[in-house]
C-alpha cells in the first residue's frame, strides 16, 4: 500500500477519484487550492484507490496522507 501525501499546507479544493476506481502514474486524484493557485496532487504509481483521507473543503498540511492506494 502506497500513500499520497500533500505537498503543501492548502485547501482540498476538489476529489477527483473515488475508493476501487484504477489510477495511472501521473494521474491527478486531488487539487489543492492555496493562496487563489491550484495544485493538482497527482499519483506516484499505478494501482487502485484504496482509501481516500480527506474531504474537499478540508484544510491539510504539508506531509499530510490525502489517499492510499493498493
Amino acid at each position: 500500500m502506497a500513500e499520497i501525501k500533500s505537498n503543501m499546507a492548502g485547501s482540498v479544493w476538489k476529489v477527483l477519484v473515488a475508493p476501487g476506481e484504477k489510477v495511472t502514474e501521473g494521474q491527478d486524484i486531488i487539487i489543492l487550492e492555496s493562496m487563489k493557485m491550484e495544485i493538482p496532487i497527482a499519483s506516484e504509481q499505478e494501482g487502485i484507490i484504496s482509501e481516500i483521507k480527506v474531504n474537499e473543503g478540508d484544510f491539510v498540511n504539508d506531509g499530510d496522507v490525502l489517499a492510499t492506494i493498493d
